[in-house]
């Protein structure tokens, strides 16, 4: 089979090299999956700059998610069949013609689902689904800051916020984003190049502030968004893209501080809540939150209560030209590649 393999860190034109290696063999309680198109996450890029901790080492193969068709399925595995079509995560291996996949991280989904909207419910929308309900657990009228919310994970946390009746502040990094996000229904926007957002929702909410705050960026960025959170609020960290913009030990080391320091004191006090979200640690060690997620988005798209929007369509021989159009920030919803 063909497969992508990230060979040196750095610039997208000079990182990946196609290659042709063996099929994997499928183990007890997994499925191999014959890949139609995978998606590109934000941890994607993490992984080509050399700042994501858990890729594998060089020469690597990514990918988190990809659809397409069961080839062959673990003795283990009862709820999927040969000749399946499926959304599935990977634990990295989806930048290939054949992909492995943990059984409760693949789901049967329609046929005539497109691609793209299949690696977004995989993904973002899982991702979304597990930090709106189980986490945020939303609420009527809750009040919510979504940054980076024209991306993949964005939109879809901004789709399950308006379905619950929530007042949403949503950032971005350009007008276009601005007019994307006016269009998906966010009721506030603002352009974090332009304004900051903490003194735009401190004019806005005054003393009565934010319910939760999700957070893909890191350091600034959820130490202003924590002083933002009223009792009973949260803070969600599920990134910290931040780390891209610094290639130095003390950059990322400033990173680091900037994010603050709590005691658990502090949080009691304020009756505040921080947590991290790492869906490929929750896959490893909590599995069955993976397969409600994945379950709830896929009856949530096909009741149309959710819609992910694909940013971009590549093909193989366009993987670097993907990957830098998604490190840009210049692309709104779930890109993806296709075989």
């Amino acid at each position: 089979m063909r497969a992508a393999y990230l060979i040196r860190h750095g610039r997208a034109e000079e990182a990946f090299e196609l290659r042709d290696v063996d099929v994997p063999r499928c183990g007890k309680h997994q499925v191999l999956i014959q890949v139609e198109s995978f998606g590109l996450n934000f941890a994607d890029v993490m992984a080509r700059l050399g700042h994501y901790r858990d890729a594998p080492p060089l020469p690597a193969l990514l990918g988190y998610d990809v659809v397409g068709r069961i080839e062959s399925v673990g003795n283990a595995i009862t709820h999927l069949n040969v000749g399946d079509r499926v959304t599935a995560l990977t634990r990295f291996g989806g930048y290939a013609e054949y992909a492995l996949a943990q059984g409760a991280a693949a789901q049967k989904i329609p046929e005539d689902m497109a691609p793209g909207i299949a690696v977004a419910l995989a993904t973002q929308y899982c991702t979304a689904y597990y930090m709106a309900h189980d986490i945020a657990n939303f609420q009527r009228g809750d009040k919510v800051l979504i940054h980076a919310a024209a991306g993949g994970v964005g939109t879809a946390l901004v789709q399950m916020a308006l379905n619950a009746g929530c007042t949403i502040y949503g950032t971005c990094s350009s007008t276009n984003k601005v007019k994307y996000l006016k269009a998906q229904g966010v009721h506030h926007t603002i352009n974090y190049m332009t304004s900051d957002f903490a003194e735009e929702i401190e004019r806005l909410e005054g003393k009565k502030k934010l319910d939760t705050v999700f957070d893909p960026i890191g350091g600034k960025s959820a130490r202003k968004g924590f002083r933002l959170l009223q009792a009973g609020g949260k803070l969600i960290c599920y990134g910290v893209s931040s780390m891209n913009k610094t290639r130095t030990i003390f950059g990322k080391l400033k990173v680091l501080y900037d994010f603050g320091v709590y005691h658990p004191v502090q949080l009691l006090l304020g009756a505040k809540g921080i947590t991290g979200v790492n869906m490929l640690k929750l896959a490893d060690e909590n599995p069955v939150k993976i397969t409600r997620s994945m379950r709830g988005v896929i009856k949530l798209n096909v009741e149309h209560k959710l819609e992910p929007v694909v940013g971009g369509t590549f093909g193989i021989e366009e993987l670097s030209k993907a990957h830098a159009f998604l490190e840009s920030r210049h692309s709104i919803g779930k890109i993806v590649v296709k075989w």
